[in-house]
């Protein structure tokens, strides 16, 4: 399990520097940009596999969200940057891709199915992979900005 996590941990890592990468941070932030995703979604990771918590990947998603928005507010005077330069690129390994894709695959094949029942079912589907897509983004976002208003000192010193 423990093995799980870690490699969990590392693929997030590298997507975390890949996405900043895109806004050029600098160099010293995407030791912590990898860091914090790491820890994110392992938390993520950890929730939704492990038998003894078995929480929803909503909830969870939320919960990591909020650990990125902790490490973020924590980390980014240390980095000397913004906390959004960490928490940004954190939180897009997170985003529900493949929820995404299934709803998106389902709303094509409830539009070529005449069939009440075949219907009825891709319908199904399209309302709870797009309402759990939405709700996982929707909890991203409140989950990771609730730090930054806590923390409103900490987490603008580094724009100081």
């Amino acid at each position: 399990m423990l093995l799980n996590i870690l490699q969990d941990g590392f693929f997030a890592a590298i997507a975390a520097i890949g996405f900043a990468s895109i806004s050029n941070p600098p160099q010293q932030a995407y030791a912590f940009c990898a860091f914090i995703a790491a820890a994110g979604h392992s938390v993520r990771f950890l929730l939704t596999t492990n038998t003894v918590f078995q929480v929803h990947i909503i909830l969870a998603s939320i919960i990591a969200a909020f650990v990125i928005g902790l490490l973020a507010v924590y980390l980014a005077p240390r980095a000397k940057c913004p906390a959004e330069t960490c928490l940004y690129p954190a939180l897009l390994p997170m985003i529900p891709g493949m929820y995404a894709y299934k709803t998106i695959g389902a709303l094509l094949l409830c539009l070529f199915h005449k069939e009440e029942n075949l219907f009825n079912h891709y319908l199904y589907l399209l309302t709870y992979n797009g309402l759990t897509c939405t709700f996982i983004v929707l909890g991203m976002v409140i989950g990771a900005t609730i730090p930054i208003f806590l923390f409103k000192n900490t987490s603008f010193q580094a724009t100081r």
